[in-house]
């Protein structure tokens, strides 16, 4: 069993395609299927379904899959090593956030650690904050950056708080509220509120916070993105709640303080259990420290440095 007929079944599988994994692993895709071939051989099990309309994994295939990633990933970070210690930064850097991030210059950050480590293969993934905590525990993002309620700490990684920020009222600029200087959520319970979509962090920190106050509220959209979330606050559809930090980038819509709003936390993360020289390397650019906050709870009030803003 060879590394590269592992990376040749890992293409098939994500493309379904032989053609389109060839065209990816830059070969003749008679040599990828004959790999492949090869390797059904010796495991003593066909690894795909081929028809002529589609390419598909069989049981066998889906077993095989995760670990054959497992193997890929584990000779990636092997090289990855050497390199590192002869003083060099290679392999891939994945990246994860959340869309409303403020508390650090994500782009810029990416600019200046390519420009450093050219190298390095670097992605970036947007998600949900309870996404990209379990992405991070899995070893499928190396750092991510997040916003949970106050309430709540990410949980199975390493941390480092960012930044605080209350949350503020954004509403389109011909609302009613538009021209007061300040509410309060009693107040904003009576509009309709665009949102994040339930049980989401985004939305739990809002909900705990109508909830704690004894307040109901009619969440009539609920959208993944914050900012096709302001689009609509901006036609009118209705009020959203938002952190502060972020809505300063925002433009068509008004925003107005909340005297009881909730506040977000923001953290950096990575894992526990390795984090890659690329990472480290990541973080260092970031001025984040590469250790947590706490080995026992990994939270504290503080943190930041040249790149992380405080909101406070």
């Amino acid at each position: 069993m060879e590394l590269q007929q592992m990376r040749y079944v890992v293409a098939v599988a994500e493309t379904n395609s032989f053609t389109r994994a060839a065209e990816r692993c830059l070969v003749v895709q008679s040599a990828l299927s004959h790999q492949i071939a090869r390797l059904e051989k010796e495991l003593g099990a066909r690894l795909f379904e081929r028809t002529s309309r589609r390419v598909r994994l069989t049981p066998a295939g889906a077993a095989f899959l995760p670990a054959a990633r497992q193997c890929l990933d584990a000779a990636e970070r092997a090289a990855a090593e050497v390199a590192a210690a002869v003083g060099e930064v290679r392999g891939r850097l994945a990246v994860g956030l959340i869309p409303s991030v403020a508390a650090v210059d994500i782009p810029g950050a990416l600019r200046d650690f390519h420009r450093q480590y050219p190298d390095v293969r670097i992605s970036l993934r947007v998600g949900a904050s309870e996404e990209l905590v379990e992405q991070v525990r899995e070893g499928a993002i190396d750092v991510a950056f997040l916003g949970l309620p106050t309430t709540a700490r990410p949980q199975g990684v390493n941390a480092r708080e960012l930044a605080r920020d209350r949350l503020v009222a954004v509403v389109a600029p011909d609302h009613p509220l538009a021209e007061e200087p300040a509410v309060d959520l009693r107040r904003l319970s009576s509009e309709v509120f665009v949102d994040l979509p339930a049980k989401t962090a985004g939305r739990v920190q809002s909900d705990l916070a109508f909830s704690a106050a004894g307040i109901s509220r009619d969440v009539a959209f609920e959208v993944t993105n914050a900012d096709y979330l302001a689009r609509l606050v901006g036609q009118g559809l209705g009020v959203a709640m938002l952190p502060s930090a972020y809505v300063r980038q925002l433009t068509g819509v008004t925003t107005v303080e909340v005297t009881d709003a909730p506040a977000r936390v923001e953290y950096a993360i990575w894992s526990r259990v390795s984090r890659t020289p690329a990472a480290t390397a990541f973080l260092a650019v970031l001025d984040i420290p590469a250790t947590p906050d706490s080995e026992e709870d990994p939270v504290i009030h503080g943190g930041g440095g040249r790149r992380p803003r405080r909101s406070q």
